[in-house]
C-alpha cells in the first residue's frame, strides 16, 4: 500500500511512530518525508497492512495533526524489514509545527542525576521543544534548522538513529557535549552554564532585571513580590500601567495565585502554555505587577531554561514567581537575537540569560481566557502560529496584510490559511521591518505565491501602505475593517457565505466608506459584502488620539452629544480642566479637529469615566478593561438605548448614568447596568433583523467581545432566544484575526 499522509506530520515524531508501528505489525517498507508531508509504502498481511493504516490515520503521535491521507494498493515488492528514507524535496506542501512546551519524559531527565541530560537547558526530543522558531524551510529535517551548526555527538547520532528511542529523527535533539551553550552577561563578565544560572538566581533574588532569551525571543525578568524591582521594571520599559504577565514553575503555585477551572488548568499545562488571563485571589504579589485589574495572566514555565531559573532541588531558594514580560521597549518588536538584545536592552536589563541556538523569527507568547468554558484567544502566537485554519471555501493563493493594530498576516491557498505569530502595532519602522521578515518567512514555509494581496480600507493604514508598496502586478483589493471581522468568525466556524449573519462589529477604531471611525456596527453580512442596518449614533471624535488616551474627553463628547450641562460634580467634568473644557468645546461646536465616530469602545471609555473609574489610559482599552473588572455580572437592571431610523442614541444611556451618579451609586453597579444595557442592545437587534430577514445566525467579533461580562451575557442571551450564535475560537476577536476575514471577503468579491 502506498499511503500520503498531509498535515503536521513534520518535526512531531510522525515518521519515528511510523517506523515502530509497522516494526509491531511485522510489516516492511518504508517511510519518508518530502515538501507535500509524510509518504509511506508498506506490505505485509492484509489484516495487519489495514491495522497499520488505521493507526496512521486515527491514532497519530500526540503533536501531530493529520489533514488528510490517501492510501492505494500498489504491487508487492517483496521486500523485508522497514526503514526511513530519505527527504524527497519535490514538490507539495506540508506543515511547519508551532513550539512546544517540554514534554514530561523531558522533565524527568531535566531532573533526573542519573541521566546525561541532567540540568541540561536545552533537553527536547520528538515531542517537545522549538519547532517553528528554528525551521528555515521544509522538509524539517536538522538541516533545515538553527540547529544545522551543531553536530551531533555519538551518544546523541545514536539516540537519532534507534527507533527504538525517544529522540529517533527528533531535529533539535542536542546534550551538554555537542548542543547549544548557556551564558550569563553582567558587567562585561561571563559566565557559563551553572555558574550563569546561579548568577541569574542571585540577581533575580537582589531586585534586579534579567534579560532571558526563550525559544522565541528575550523576555525581561524580576521577582514578582519585589514592588520596587516591578517599578523599575516598569519605568525602564516605559509600560505605564500595563500589567505584566508571570510565570510560575507548577500549577500548584499558579492556583496559589488566581482562581481556576477544569478548562484553565488544562491551558496551563497543555503543550501550547500561553498566558493565561484568570480571576486574582487577592493582591498576593507586588502591587505594580498588574495594578486596577481583577486578573493576573501567567503561564507556567514552558522551556526547560526557564525550569531551571526557578530551581531544583538543591539550589539556593529564589523567586518563585517572576515577571515575564517580553524583552523590548514600548512598542518596538521583541529582541530575538543576541547581538540586538545586547544593544536595545543595555539599558533595561541588568544581565543577560542567552545562549547561542540561533531564533530565526521571534514569536511573542500567546494570551488566552476562558469564558463560560470557552476559549477566546487575545493572542495567537507561540504554540499556536503557525497552525492553519481551515476555509470553508477554497480560495487563490492571497496574501492579507491585516490591520495596523494587534497585527498579524497570513497567507492562504485552496483550502487553508496559514496566520502568522504576533507582530504588534504598526507604529515604527522596526516593526514594519518585523512585518517583512514574518511575511516572507511564512510564504518560504507554506511555499505559498499569492497572486492577490488584501488590505485593509484605512487609507492611512501603515499596513495597507505596505501592501501598496509590495503588490507589484498583483491585484490589491480593500476590505472595510468591520466586514472582515465578521468574515474571520464566519470563517473561523467554518460557514460558507451561502447566508447571511446578523453581524455585531464592536471595536475601538475602524474606517467607514464614509469616512467616519466606525465601531458600533450591525449589519447583515456575507462574505461577499454587508449591508449596515444599524450603528451608534456620531459623536464627534475630538482631537484623535488624545480622546483616545484621555476618555474624559470622549465622555465630555457624549454629554454635549446629549445635551448635559458640564457640572464639576460629574468626574470627567472635574478631570478635566478649565482651560482644556473651553478648547474642547469650541472644537465640539464648530467640528475643528473632530471626527465623527460610532465607535462602541469609546462608549465604554466614556461610561467608564463617567463612573469615575478611569480618566486617562496608559494603554489601549486601560478604561474599559478597569471598568469590565468592578462589573462581577450584567445582571442588573440595564439602561436603555433608544433606536431611531437606523441609529443607536446612546443618549438616553449618558443621562442615566449621570442621575446614578449623581445619586452615588457604585461603579461596579453602574458597570453592571451598563453592561447589561449594551447586551440587551444586541438581543433587541438581533430579534429585529431576524423579524425582517429570517436570518437566525448572530455573529460577535471586535475587540469589545474580549469583555468576558458582556461576551458571556451576550452569548447567552441570544442563545435564550433561539440564535445560533457564532463568536471567536480560534482567532481573537480583536484585530488579531483579521487577516482572515480580509481572505474570505476578497475572494468572495
Amino acid at each position: 500500500m502506498r499511503i500520503e499522509v498531509h498535515g503536521v506530520v513534520q518535526g512531531v515524531g510522525f515518521r519515528p511512530f511510523v517506523y515502530t508501528t509497522a516494526a509491531e505489525l511485522a510489516l516492511s517498507g518504508f517511510v519518508g518525508n518530502d515538501s507535500s508531508g509524510v509518504f509511506i509504502e508498506v506490505e505485509g498481511e492484509p489484516g495487519a497492512v489495514a491495522e497499520f493504516a488505521d493507526r496512521v490515520e486515527h491514532r497519530p503521535p500526540p503533536l501531530a495533526v493529520v489533514e488528510s491521507m490517501t492510501a492505494v494498493e500498489i504491487p508487492l515488492v517483496g521486500g523485508t524489514g522497514f526503514h526511513i528514507g530519505s527527504t524527497n524535496k519535490t514538490g507539495g506542501r506540508t506543515l511547519a509545527s508551532p513550539d512546544v512546551a517540554l514534554c514530561a519524559d523531558c522533565a524527568r531527565e531535566l531532573r533526573d542525576p542519573t541521566n546525561r541530560r541532567y540540568r541540561h537547558p536545552f533537553v527536547n526530543c520528538t515531542n517537545c521543544g522549538p519547532r517553528f522558531t528554528i525551521i528555515r524551510e521544509l522538509p524539517y529535517d536538522r538541516s533545515a534548522t538553527t540547529m544545522s551548526v551543531f553536530p551531533m555527538c555519538s551518544d546523541c547520532a545514536s539516540e537519532y538513529r534507534d527507533p527504538g528511542d525517544r529522540r529517533f529523527h527528533a531535529q533539535p535533539v542536542a546534550c551538554p557535549q555537542c548542543g547549544p551553550e548557556l551564558e550569563f552577561v553582567a558587567s562585561g563578565e561571563v559566565h557559563r552554564w551553572e555558574d550563569a544560572l546561579r548568577r541569574a538566581r542571585e540577581m533575580l533574588t537582589g531586585g534586579r532585571i534579567v534579560a532571558v532569551k526563550g525559544i522565541g525571543g528575550y523576555h525581561l525578568a524580576c521577582d514578582a513580590y519585589d514592588d520596587t524591582a516591578v517599578q523599575l521594571l516598569r519605568q525602564r520599559k516605559r509600560r505605564g500601567a500595563k500589567p505584566f504577565a508571570v510565570m510560575v514553575p507548577d500549577l500548584a503555585t499558579a492556583e496559589s495565585l488566581v482562581h481556576l477551572d477544569e478548562r484553565e488548568r488544562f491551558l496551563l499545562e497543555c503543550p501550547q502554555r500561553p498566558i493565561l488571563l484568570a480571576a486574582k485571589r487577592g493582591e498576593i504579589l507586588a502591587p505594580s505587577v498588574a495594578p486596577h485589574n481583577r486578573n493576573l495572566g501567567l503561564m507556567i514555565a514552558y522551556t526547560p531554561l526557564h525550569q531551571l531559573l526557578f530551581g531544583l532541588p538543591g539550589d539556593a531558594p529564589g523567586p518563585q514567581v517572576l515577571v515575564m514580560t517580553s524583552g523590548n521597549l514600548g512598542g518596538e518588536p521583541i529582541c530575538y537575537r543576541n547581538d540586538d538584545a545586547l544593544d536595545r536592552l543595555q539599558h533595561l536589563a541588568d544581565g543577560f540569560l542567552q545562549h547561542n541556538r540561533a531564533i530565526l523569527v521571534p514569536c511573542d507568547d500567546s494570551v488566552i481566557r476562558v469564558v463560560d468554558g470557552e476559549d477566546v484567544p487575545i493572542r495567537r502566537s507561540r504554540g499556536y502560529a503557525p497552525m492553519p485554519v481551515a476555509l470553508p471555501t477554497p480560495v487563490q493563493p492571497t496574501l492579507a496584510v491585516g490591520a495596523d493594530l494587534k497585527n498579524t498576516c497570513a497567507v492562504a491557498d485552496g483550502r487553508y490559511a496559514w496566520l502568522s505569530q504576533h507582530i504588534g502595532d504598526m507604529d515604527d519602522l522596526a516593526t514594519l521591518q518585523a512585518f517583512t521578515d514574518a511575511e516572507q518567512h511564512l510564504e518560504e514555509l507554506t511555499t505559498v505565491s499569492p497572486t492577490l494581496v488584501v488590505a485593509d480600507a484605512h487609507p492611512l493604514y501603515r499596513s495597507t501602505g505596505w501592501a501598496k508598496r509590495h503588490q507589484g502586478d498583483r491585484p490589491l483589493v480593500l476590505v472595510q475593517h468591520h466586514h472582515a471581522h465578521i468574515a474571520a468568525v464566519m470563517g473561523e466556524h467554518g460557514l460558507d457565505g451561502s447566508g447571511q449573519v446578523i453581524g455585531f462589529a464592536f471595536d475601538g477604531t475602524g474606517y467607514g466608506p464614509d469616512g467616519a471611525v466606525w465601531g458600533g456596527e450591525v449589519m447583515l453580512a456575507d462574505y461577499k459584502g454587508f449591508q449596515r442596518l444599524w450603528h451608534l449614533r456620531y459623536v464627534p471624535l475630538a482631537g484623535g488620539d488624545i480622546s483616545v488616551e484621555r476618555p474624559y474627553r470622549m465622555a465630555l463628547s457624549h454629554l454635549w452629544a446629549a445635551g448635559i450641562e458640564w457640572t464639576p460634580d460629574i468626574p470627567s467634568v472635574a478631570a478635566c480642566s478649565p482651560t482644556e473644557q473651553r478648547v474642547l468645546r469650541h472644537q465640539l461646536e464648530t467640528g475643528f479637529g473632530c471626527a465623527p465616530t460610532s465607535s462602541m469602545g469609546r462608549l465604554f471609555d466614556a461610561v467608564a469615566s463617567l463612573a469615575g473609574v478611569r480618566h486617562v489610559v496608559d494603554y489601549e482599552a486601560e478604561a474599559a478593561i478597569e471598568f469590565e473588572g468592578l462589573t462581577a455580572n450584567a445582571d442588573a437592571e440595564p439602561y436603555a438605548f433608544e433606536l431611531a431610523r437606523d441609529e443607536i442614541d446612546a443618549a438616553p444611556v449618558i443621562r442615566a448614568v449621570v442621575v446614578d451618579v449623581r445619586n452615588g451609586v457604585p461603579a461596579a453597579l453602574i458597570g453592571a447596568r451598563f453592561h447589561a444595557a449594551v447586551s440587551a442592545l444586541i438581543v433587541d437587534l438581533a430579534e429585529r433583523i431576524r423579524t425582517d430577514t429570517g436570518t437566525n445566525v448572530a455573529a460577535l467579533s471586535g475587540g469589545v467581545f474580549q469583555n468576558a461580562v458582556l461576551l458571556s451575557a451576550a452569548r447567552r442571551a441570544l442563545t435564550d432566544h433561539g440564535f445560533d450564535v457564532i463568536s471567536h475560537r480560534k482567532l481573537p476577536p480583536n484585530d488579531g484575526g483579521i487577516a482572515l476575514g480580509q481572505i474570505l471577503a476578497a475572494n468572495a468579491m
